[in-house]
């Protein structure tokens, strides 16, 4: 999704929070290039923050309460009618959705992307297999743990065994390669990895994936890779949310 960002938008907007990763002297989103609504505990945030880190991009996160509902907001409906994070806001345009906000940072910094079009492709292959069978077993499976501890075990087990499954078709096509697509770093890798950085959250050892546990150490020797607890806003969650 894509829309233009009216000038009332602009001046309604709150006052961004500034990761730890970020430099300069003033926390305003009209100083940076990119600011980027995002949540530490989003792994589909981290997806797009981390590019934007890896870049050196001069970028500002605009904090979503999401644990306190400002998503299921009207004002926050307003910039995205699906009531997600992320979204990203640069140069008067506004994209929701981490694939193709991830698709659109690869274009604009020029980092991350394919190189010709059957690699594009291949790209937009495994960044449609992560949102459907990656991301969505093991983000559902995590919040589950984490963030809902009074889930029925039926369930955890449903997605455990799904997350399972994803988790060995990707430690497979990882075997012999360092990277998911090509020789370098991509938004397919950057996509792939978003929730995969809290395994006790998780509940998973890595160690039992060795090439994603490689491949995962390969990302963290980033020069400027940060933690997404460290890189957005909003951790810890505040007693009361967190014990709900």
């Amino acid at each position: 999704m894509s829309t233009k960002v009216s000038e009332a938008d602009k001046a309604s907007k709150a006052t961004p929070a500034r990761s730890s990763a970020q430099t300069g002297t003033h926390a305003g989103a009209q100083l940076s290039q990119y600011t980027l609504y995002c949540f530490a505990q989003s792994g589909n945030a981290y997806k797009c923050a981390l590019a934007l880190q890896l870049a050196g991009a001069d970028w500002t996160p605009r904090f979503v309460d999401y644990f306190g509902g400002e998503t299921r907001e009207s004002a926050y409906r307003h910039l995205n009618v699906m009531g997600e994070a992320p979204v990203l806001e640069h140069r008067g345009m506004r994209l929701s959705q981490s694939g193709v906000i991830l698709d659109y940072l690869a274009e604009s910094l020029g980092q991350f992307g394919a190189a010709e079009a059957v690699e594009r492709r291949e790209i937009l292959r495994w960044l449609l297999w992560d949102n459907h069978k990656l991301t969505s077993y093991t983000a559902t499976l995590r919040f589950m743990r984490t963030f809902a501890p009074n889930s029925e075990p039926a369930v955890l087990a449903f997605l455990r065994g799904r997350a399972e499954t994803a988790w060995g078709v990707l430690d497979a096509h990882l075997n012999g390669r360092r990277y998911v697509v090509g020789d370098r770093l991509t938004i397919a890798d950057l996509s792939l990895c978003g929730y995969l950085f809290w395994p006790d959250e998780i509940g998973v050892d890595w160690d039992l994936y060795s090439n994603i546990r490689d491949w995962l150490s390969r990302i963290r020797r980033e020069p400027r890779w940060v933690h997404p607890y460290e890189l957005m806003p909003g951790h810890p969650l505040p007693v009361a949310v967190a014990s709900r």
